[in-house]
């Protein structure tokens, strides 16, 4: 596929994923208003976040990673009727191994809750209920996983639009629970795992004509000896770490935030949110759409064609993702508090959640960098330099959370409470949560640098020319839009304290106006739009 085709590509994946993640936001502001931040808002963040974890492992990184470059091997080189084979056995064996895992997930709730969250045994009421919710959320990891090996299908045909457009219904879903259905049920919070379920279910379903149009809609066999899939697990072994360092980093974050004060799950999981719009419209589409295209290039031997791709997609990454960055961590509290605070969610978590937004912003480029650097790695059928650089990153995320916490815990917990416990003060003092924040972006900056260094040395990639001239462009377009915005918020009233309408309002023609001061400074610098697609 070349650049032209894989931007058409990344516009149909965006421009769906982009309904998505507004939809997602939507979801959130929905949740935060009916529900707030509090103990029963954290244990439906930790029920949902173990399946979710598992979700992103199979849907966007492990199995999608390690099935696209076997099936486009199949699909390019043997027969149709192969491909179909190819396709039930997968899917049987996938189908049949997650029944299992889940059942285990479902029957062993209590002790994965005690494992992912032991902060919360120390209250009872709020245990239980994370258990409740985890049995409910736990099996939307078999019918999402089965809902990825169809996306991952279409992907390998190039049709982008269906596969991103499906995470609609689980948001559509979520948004019903939390405004019809949470003010019918005796415990409200439940109706969230119910909504979690049901659109596990109708996520599979959604995707099932595309597959019957392009006749490869089979019933799942098992098929544990099948060549195709064990290749598939072969490489889908390694990937379950190397593709998900950020996932995992993510559910250590969970463990220590279980200690913290009550609130702190909810405020890490809305700073998540902002992160996924910018990583899930161009760090996740930018990787799906130039895996085939790297895969095929690899059949092939095209080390042109496959330096070129890669080299296409980090330059469209950072173009978006080191001005989201900076927005990002200068709008913190203003996009907060004109998304979230109402209801009963207040000023207090707003500037809560303000503080993990601005800590993970930090990482979002070498977040996105990642996702576009891995398929390089994945499309050569390359899973274990990724796992060494996971391990690595993982390792460092688990010293820094520490080693920020002690430092935060230092500086901010008076001496009064000190007294009372360390584990007293993590769950009575507030902002404790952003050393977690810190730790993960500084964690995946490892991971980006050591998975560019390896890329380096496997000679496999050739830069392009023009590289020091484009990051020129980008860097002095960054600093005109932080000047501008800057300036902007120093004239701008305090969100948190103003009403909706003029939040609204401020927000826009800050937001609007940064995107107009970055595009206007790249035209200025001399970038165009056709140096999206030169080589």
């Amino acid at each position: 596929m070349s650049p032209p085709k894989m931007l058409k590509g990344l516009l149909s994946f965006s421009s769906m994923t982009m309904v998505s993640r507004v939809l997602g936001l939507v979801r959130d502001q929905a949740i935060n208003y009916s529900f707030g931040a509090n103990a029963m808002t954290d244990a439906f963040w930790v029920a949902f976040r173990i399946p979710n974890f598992l979700r992103r492992l199979f849907a966007e990184g492990s199995f999608s990673t390690a099935f696209v470059p076997v099936l486009t091997e199949v699909k390019e080189t043997r027969s149709w009727a192969d491909l179909k084979e190819l396709v039930a056995r997968v899917s049987g064996t996938l189908g049949g191994v997650l029944l299992v895992v889940t059942a285990l997930g479902v029957i062993f709730a209590p002790q994965v809750a005690s494992v992912f969250s032991p902060g919360a045994m120390r209250d009872p009421v709020k245990f239980g209920v994370t258990i409740d919710l985890l049995r409910l959320t736990f099996p939307f990891l078999l019918f999402v996983s089965l809902t990825a090996l169809s996306g991952g299908v279409l992907n390998s045909f190039h049709r982008f639009a269906l596969p991103a457009l499906t995470p609609v219904i689980l948001n559509l879903c979520m948004i019903a629970g939390a405004l019809w259905l949470a003010p019918r049920l005796h415990v409200p919070i439940m109706a969230m795992g119910w909504a979690v379920l049901v659109a596990g279910v109708l996520q599979l379903l959604f995707q099932l004509p595309a597959l019957r149009g392009l006749n490869l809609l089979m019933l799942p066999r098992w098929g544990w000896q099948h060549p195709g899939v064990r290749k598939v697990m072969k490489l889908m072994v390694p990937t379950l770490f190397g593709s998900s360092v950020a996932q995992i980093n993510l559910l250590f974050d969970t463990v220590i935030a279980s200690f913290l004060i009550a609130g702190s799950q909810t405020w890490l999981s809305q700073a998540d949110r902002f992160l996924e719009l910018p990583l899930g419209v161009f760090g996740v589409a930018l990787g799906t759409v130039i895996l085939p295209a790297l895969s095929r290039h690899h059949v092939k031997t095209d080390h042109a064609g496959f330096s070129k791709a890669l080299d296409w997609g980090l330059r469209t990454t950072m173009l978006i993702t080191i001005p989201a960055t900076l927005g990002l961590m200068l709008l913190a509290e203003p996009l907060v508090a004109t998304l979230f605070q109402h209801g009963r969610f207040t000023v207090f978590d707003t500037r809560m959640a303000s503080l993990a937004v601005f800590g993970l912003s930090f990482g979002l480029p070498a977040f996105a960098l990642v996702k576009v650097l891995l398929p390089a790695f994945y499309s050569r059928q390359d899973t274990r330099t990724p796992v060494r650089a996971g391990v690595a990153s993982l390792v460092a995320n688990m010293v820094l959370n520490v080693v920020f916490l002690a430092v935060l815990y230092m500086a901010w917990v008076p001496e009064e409470i000190h007294r009372q416990g360390v584990f007293y003060a993590l769950a009575h003092v507030p902002r404790l949560h952003l050393a977690l924040g810190l730790a993960s972006a500084l964690a995946g900056y490892l991971n980006l640098w050591l998975l560019w260094r390896w890329l380096h040395r496997a000679g496999v990639y050739e830069r392009q020319p023009g590289w020091a001239r484009y990051l020129g462009r980008v860097t002095g377009a960054c600093a005109a839009m932080t000047a501008a915005l800057l300036a902007g918020l120093h004239w701008s009233p305090d969100f948190t304290q103003v009403g909706v309408v003029s939040r609204v309002g401020h927000l826009v023609a800050l937001v609007v106006g940064s995107i107009l001061v970055y595009a206007v400074a790249l035209w200025g610098l001399g970038m165009r739009l056709r140096d999206l697609r030169e080589r």
